[in-house]
């Protein structure tokens, strides 16, 4: 099977050459890393889980609006197997690069019609914007309104509330010059370290040997960033990592469980359902159904 990462095509998200789409999702365990021919506007809208972008992870929370460009994989992760209780919901704005060219039309301040051009180009970088005070979220929602249930003069009301967002964007980016958030260093190192070695017999000791913490610190800070314990995060890492084979490989079951770090693959299929709700078996099947 093939190993690469999964292009989303714009003629598919986008038909009959449709220019901007909204939606909203309760994020599973389902859908791979993954590339898009459009460019991609995700607001965290409630609760909390994970960001993957590239080869890095990023803990993600309500009122967080990520930007991310044409080219660059990503896969948003719930922080919890429960999506009924604890559900992380991203409400997603995609639109092809030249409607850009139209709404610069409307723009006569010189350093935003730059940015807008540079956010057409494959080579712009992810952004994050934490969104204070909910500008960016009350924009989201009238958009997913007016999308789900149009009116006349919709297409007209979409892009205009699509350029808002993009000058709230500028006007954040400038006044916080934000980037990806502030997080103790180590602390992301320990989240890296174990994105390399999950497949390892990771412990909590290990860790604090490894980084010079408490059992306690580590503990604290696992539950302030990311709302699990040491033990949960690596078994949704695990989890992710053997669901990434399950698609893309024709390995056995018994063989991805060792792969991932479980010995007994009776213990391993246990947690897999309970986690994502379907045996192994049968989640390799629904997705190549």
């Amino acid at each position: 099977m093939n190993k690469s990462k999964r292009t989303l095509s714009a003629d598919r998200f986008l038909p009959d050459d449709a220019m901007l789409s909204i939606n909203r999702m309760t994020e599973t365990f389902q859908l791979s890393q993954h590339t898009h021919e459009f460019i991609e506007l995700a607001y965290v809208g409630e609760g909390r889980g994970f960001h993957y972008i590239e080869n890095e992870v990023h803990p993600v929370s309500k009122g967080q609006l990520f930007v991310i460009p044409v080219g660059v994989s990503h896969v948003f992760r719930p922080a919890s197997s429960d999506v009924v209780t604890e559900p992380l919901v991203v409400y997603n704005c995609i639109f092809r690069p030249r409607l850009i060219d139209s709404l610069l039309s409307f723009v006569i301040d010189d350093p935003i019609a730059v940015y807008m051009k540079e956010l057409q180009r494959e080579e712009f970088p992810c952004e994050l914007i934490t969104d204070v005070q909910a500008d960016i979220e009350s924009l989201f929602l009238l958009m997913y309104r007016e999308y789900e249930l149009p009116q006349s003069g919709s297409s007209t009301y979409l892009r205009s509330l699509l350029l808002q967002v993009i000058l709230t964007i500028y006007r954040m980016k400038h006044r916080e010059s934000s980037g990806m958030p502030s997080k103790p260093d180590r602390f992301v190192q320990v989240l890296g370290y174990i994105e390399r070695h999950y497949a390892e017999e990771l412990t909590l000791s290990h860790l604090t040997e490894s980084f010079q913490w408490s059992q306690r610190q580590l503990q604290r800070l696992f539950k302030q960033h990311t709302s699990q314990t040491f033990q949960h995060y690596l078994q949704g890492v695990r989890i992710r990592m053997s669901c990434e084979q399950l698609r893309n490989t024709d390995r056995t079951v018994a063989a991805i469980a060792d792969s991932v770090g479980y010995r007994d693959v009776n213990s391993f299929i246990a947690l897999f359902k309970r986690v994502v709700g379907q045996t192994p078996g049968s989640y390799r099947k629904q997705i190549l159904t």
